[in-house]
């Protein structure tokens, strides 16, 4: 890029950086030259290979293991970030996963996986975070919520309100931390080309039929959540906070 939007030497943590949205947000920011650690659950590979394409882009990147809803563990990969690095700039909360039921069919167990991974892991991260960012006196928090959260979504009703408890919980930090100069946004994406949805995109129709409903008229690739994203880290937005930012090619018009 023409311009590094006064990134260049910053730390980013990004959790569920292996793939998907995450994975084009540290190669983004590997880009404009912040340093990059990933968190990963599973995919040794995956995420190998996304910290050689930072290192690559002329960065140091790192990647973490570890599970988010866990808040032991979700501590230890802030820790290992900052071990690292000796800082941390910016945090995108990331790591989600979306599996739902009509209502009635819900169990116990998916209700609590969707929440603890999406909602939970959001709050373990950002507990541990937060005090860093408070010693620095300066920080970027990012979450990458859903237009789920926004106005709801049928036969997701679990997914839905782990995306809006989200938004909640970006409010209300941004509010807390201001004060300390740390942003708290959110990004919303709506239907995005991630391998979450790869089963749901192999119909074409239905796909032709998402994006008919598109104004815009395709679906978001990841570097179109991504770059949005990188644009809350940077200087440009350092009086945006509390702010739910849509990404979704004009199909869901929240004020």
């Amino acid at each position: 890029m023409a311009q590094d939007l006064g990134l260049s030497g910053k730390v980013a943590l990004v959790t569920g950086g292996s793939r998907g949205i995450g994975r084009a947000v540290a190669l983004q920011l590997a880009d404009v030259g912040v340093s990059v650690a990933i968190t990963y659950q599973s995919n040794d590979e995956a995420a190998n290979e996304v910290v050689q394409r930072c290192i690559a882009a002329g960065v140091d990147a790192i990647e973490l293991k570890g599970e988010l809803s866990n808040v032991a563990e979700a501590a230890n990969l802030v820790t290992g970030c900052v071990e690292k690095f000796g800082r941390l700039d910016f945090l995108i909360c990331n790591a989600g996963i979306w599996e739902g039921a009509p209502v009635e069919d819900i169990s116990e167990e998916l209700w609590d996986r969707v929440l603890d991974v999406n909602l939970k892991g959001t709050w373990t991260v950002c507990k541990a975070a937060v005090p860093l960012m408070k010693k620095q006196g300066s920080g970027r928090i990012v979450v990458v919520s859903s237009t789920a959260g926004q106005r709801g979504e049928a036969n997701v009703s679990n997914y839905a309100a782990s995306k809006g408890g989200q938004i909640s919980f970006v409010k209300s930090l941004a509010v807390e931390l201001a004060p300390m100069d740390i942003t708290v946004n959110a990004v919303a994406p709506g239907w995005v080309e991630t391998e979450m949805n790869k089963e749901v995109f192999a119909d074409q129709t239905y796909l032709d039929s998402i994006s008919a409903g598109i104004p815009l008229n395709r679906v978001a690739t990841t570097d179109d959540i991504a770059l949005p994203i990188v644009f809350l880290c940077s200087s440009w937005a350092r009086h945006i906070t509390g702010e739910v930012l849509n990404v979704n090619g004009g199909a869901v018009l929240c004020g």
